[in-house]
């Protein structure tokens, strides 16, 4: 049986890249049902860039978030299954046709989303570049039967959200992680490079860095969840990553710890060098992949930048943890236990 794919495309601001994307769309082996576009508040020309288009445009109001955009295209399409595509991304064109051989394949699955590719939708120099390996490398290593869903680029069937509902629109950033959350415990959710789309990614460093502290601020709160659903979710940063750019911006403190205990020579600075080596040693594979694609001299600029994300990450962890943190407990007086106060 054939199945019908709407195709929803939540929009703000995205005159830049909308035309490729949708060009993507419509060069697809598997033709699609129908194009949702839902302009999320734009002030630039992306709703009259739709309006060229044979596609439906939604919204134009303010501006409310991608959860409230994509679950305002899942109101309206009328497809079998809802493919979401960012509107800053450009398919590669048999991901359509992928993605539903996927889920024919196994009904369990309820979700299938692909990988970032290595080239970026348009060049804008070496930080972006950064972005799109890195977005690649740790999406491809961890294809197959995963945890966590990415909607980026994802194909959902439509009886999905029936069950399990649609994205939290009290959330602008992680709502991937939360959707998996209630996703995960009835369907299989898989992650394919037969799903592949090019994307125009952050090319400057001060906002990359701000991005990832600010997404790094339900990290922590988000791997709670997955434990006490006994699920693990797919990461960008692998834990040995993670606790030797620790080690390594914690140095100086343990190097002045070392050097008030006495230490002798150059035993203060043996932790940063640790730190170093162990940082380089734990993305060893990434930096050559980066290496291979964009030359031996890139693999310095790249390993600065990693470990300059590393730092924004920790610190919106740490952040998010605080503020995520239980409140303590008091106990309930006999009145307020009485009443059924908590």
């Amino acid at each position: 049986m054939t199945q019908t794919v709407s195709v929803v495309i939540p929009a703000y601001n995205s005159a830049r890249t909308l035309d490729a994307c949708l060009d993507s769309v419509f060069a697809q082996t598997h033709p699609v049902h129908e194009v949702i576009v839902v302009d999320d508040g734009s002030t630039d020309t992306t709703a009259e860039i739709a309006r060229r288009r044979p596609c439906t445009l939604l919204g134009g109001g303010a501006n409310r978030g991608v959860s409230a955009a994509r679950n305002t295209g899942i109101a309206a399409a009328t497809g079998d299954v809802l493919f979401f595509l960012d509107s800053d991304e450009a398919l590669t064109p048999g991901s359509v046709e992928a993605a539903l051989e996927i889920l024919r394949a196994d009904p369990a699955v309820g979700c299938v989303h692909g990988v970032i590719a290595p080239e970026p939708l348009v060049d804008d120099g070496p930080v972006e570049w950064y972005k799109t390996l890195h977005a690649y490398w740790w999406r491809a290593r961890g294809a197959g039967v995963v945890e966590t869903a990415f909607f980026a680029q994802a194909a959902v069937p439509r009886e999905v959200f029936d069950r399990v509902g649609g994205f939290d629109e009290s959330l602008r950033d992680s709502e991937d992680l939360e959707f998996s959350d209630r996703l995960a415990p009835h369907y299989r959710i898989v992650l394919t490079e037969r799903v592949m789309a090019h994307h125009d990614e952050e090319h400057r460093l001060g906002p990359l860095l701000a991005e990832t502290y600010r997404r790094a601020l339900l990290l922590v709160p988000a791997l709670r969840s997955a434990k006490a659903g006994g699920r693990t979710n797919l990461t960008a940063n692998t834990p040995a990553s993670v606790l030797a750019a620790a080690l390594l911006l914690g140095s100086p403190v343990l190097g002045a710890l070392l050097v008030l205990l006495g230490a002798p020579g150059a035993w203060p600075a043996l932790p940063a060098a640790a730190g170093l080596l162990a940082f380089c040693a734990a993305n060893a594979g990434l930096v050559r992949f980066a290496a291979r694609r964009r030359g031996l001299a890139f693999a310095p600029f790249f390993t600065a930048v990693h470990l300059a994300c590393h730092t924004a990450l920790l610190a919106g962890a740490a952040v998010g943890a605080v503020r995520g943190a239980p409140a303590p407990t008091t106990p309930a007086t006999p009145s307020a236990a009485k009443a059924g106060t908590p």
